[in-house]
């Protein structure tokens, strides 16, 4: 019995105090602590108009406890402010350290990365923030002893409290309104970093998208495509597309980066294009607009789901279409096509932990050309140089810049110690697709090949304060959305087919982007289509005039 009484004196004497109250402290928490980006980025937007900030930050604060208030019942209150004060930690700890915004896209991203691949971004690092941003204080608020007043008596006074909330946004949101929308039209992710409520809105709005995703079916595209001028061949024409990881384009001495990153593909004759944007900022994103019909302007999650896309029209031409996968999978661009899932192998040549060097990709090209029967294209999907472990990504005899960070956290390395491990990423990248080119031209006698290399999307690497990749694209740094872009045709495939590379070289300085993918490479394979569009190819310019209006 004594035993018992004392440990109901114990209990007693944990603190009470009221569900509004503790909404309120929990409110301050979650806007003060766990959003410094946001709160420094708004100040810098709201640039030297003092008052109009101050009046921002009493409108978003009394936006934010009439939210935090409305879960303010009993059995609900410390669940949901335990689950905000979880998220908002979470979510501080991407946005301050890699400056990344947790939009829809990103937790798209998110939501299809592998395990291996989001284990590098959990580190001691992470741990420690997450248990004294996160745990500690959610074991203070389910510490603590909450004072529930009786049902309606509640309800009228949280009520009141969220009204009274709702009200001053309202006078401080028309007060100052030429101010904030002003600077809203200037800066329109504004509010993208706000903790957690806006990840937590995203999240919502991914699961709803996604449910109704799963019930979209594709609906045939270029369904009248075939293949032309066939005549000047006697062995299949044969693309090999490799889909580049967060290559970026500053990185590539092909394009003037004073670093010897590309020391093989400058022995190549590949031609270049050192102005290319790419469709998104995330490979999710990205891979499939960039196989899609729609340029990025046009371009939807949902539109990418429901159409047919470029793989699909060349198995309608009766193109051999193959996609060999070395990252987190081809988000629907081969739910009709032949696709393999190289890290499952598990080969203890190239991987370790689920993931595996892009060498395992030249492993299977040798075999696939040695069994290529009539026009195929054959797709490689690299690993590429996702980050933060890009240590991760390269052998050690491609370990040329040195000293490289070595870790998963960059908050252990120097900035040029991140750079030196993501060129590391870019030589062995510019490997793998010299090899490639290798190899098509040692079966130079069996097929008529080319080569096209092209990144998803870029990498920010500390400008800004800024790292990976991810941003809206609205937003997005260059350094995201300028992308690596090259081509390798071989001779006899020019010749035939009537490429002048020379013509080509002269006209690569001109902008391209990801819209020019999808025609590019029907016309390079030489499938015509009522869907294919001869001024978003690369190639159609340089061409003889009879096989351009042969295409057309």
């Amino acid at each position: 019995m004594n035993e018992n009484a004392t440990k109901v004196r114990l209990i007693d004497r944990r603190p009470e105090i009221g569900s509004v109250t503790l909404c309120f402290a929990t409110t301050l928490y979650l806007l003060f602590v766990t959003n410094r980006s946001f709160w420094s980025t708004a100040y810098g937007d709201f640039a030297t108009d003092y008052l109009s900030f101050v009046l921002f930050v009493i409108g978003i604060s009394a936006v934010c406890m009439a939210v935090v208030t409305a879960f303010s019942a009993k059995y609900l209150t410390k669940p949901f402010l335990i689950f905000f004060v979880l998220a908002a930690a979470a979510g501080s700890w991407f946005t301050d350290q890699f400056g990344v915004i947790v939009d829809k896209e990103m937790i798209r991203n998110a939501a299809v990365s592998t395990g291996a691949e989001a284990g590098h971004l959990i580190t001691v690092r992470f741990a420690l923030h997450m248990l004294l941003a996160g745990v500690l204080p959610s074991l203070m608020i389910s510490w603590v002893r909450i004072r529930h007043r009786p049902v309606l008596s509640k309800l009228a006074h949280n009520t009141g409290v969220i009204l009274a909330c709702l009200a001053v946004f309202a006078v401080v949101g028309f007060g100052d309104y030429r101010a904030f929308a002003g600077v809203g039209r200037a800066h329109r992710d504004i509010l993208d970093r706000l903790n957690p409520f806006l990840p937590i809105t995203n999240t919502i709005r991914f699961a709803v998208s996604s449910e109704e995703d799963a019930r979209v079916v594709a609906a045939p595209l270029g369904t009248d495509a075939h293949r032309i001028n066939t005549a000047g061949l006697n062995k299949p024409r044969v693309t090999i597309i490799v889909a580049g990881e967060t290559a970026r384009a500053d990185d590539f001495s092909l394009g003037g980066y004073q670093r010897k990153t590309n020391p093989e593909l400058e022995k190549q004759n590949v031609v270049y294009f050192p102005n290319t944007t790419s469709c998104g900022t995330a490979t999710a994103v990205s891979i499939p607009c960039m196989f899609s019909v729609y340029p990025r302007t046009a371009y939807t999650h949902r539109k990418g789901l429901a159409t047919e896309n470029l793989l699909d029209v060349l198995s309608h031409a009766k193109v051999d279409v193959s996609w060999m996968d070395n990252d987190t999978g081809s988000y629907h661009v081969t739910d009709r096509v032949a696709y393999t899932s190289l890290p499952k192998s598990a080969d203890p040549r190239f991987c370790k932990d689920g993931e595996c060097l892009d060498g395992i990709l030249l492993d299977q090209v040798d075999d696939w050309l040695d069994h290529v029967k009539g026009d195929s294209v054959l797709v490689l999907h690299q690993l590429g140089s996702h980050g933060p472990a890009y240590f991760a990504r390269y052998p050690d005899e491609y370990r040329r810049f040195v000293p490289d960070c070595r870790a998963n956290d960059f908050g252990s390395c120097t900035a040029q110690e991140i750079t030196n491990a993501y060129d590391n990423t870019i030589l062995y990248t510019d490997h793998v697709v010299s090899s490639v080119i290798d190899r098509l031209k040692q079966h130079s006698d069996k097929v008529a090949g080319a080569a096209i290399y092209l990144s998803d999307h870029g990498e920010s690497l500390g400008e800004n304060g800024i790292y990976l990749h991810g941003a809206p694209y609205i937003v997005a740094p260059s350094q995201q959305t300028h992308v690596p872009f090259l081509v390798w045709v071989g001779d006899d495939l020019a010749k035939s087919a009537g490429f002048d590379m020379s013509c080509m070289a002269k006209q690569a300085d001109e902008g391209r982007s990801h819209d020019n993918f999808f025609h590019s490479v029907l016309g390079l394979m030489d499938v015509t289509t009522k869907v294919y569009d001869p001024h978003l190819d690369v190639f159609a310019a340089c061409r003889r005039t009879d096989k351009v209006a042969s295409i057309r």
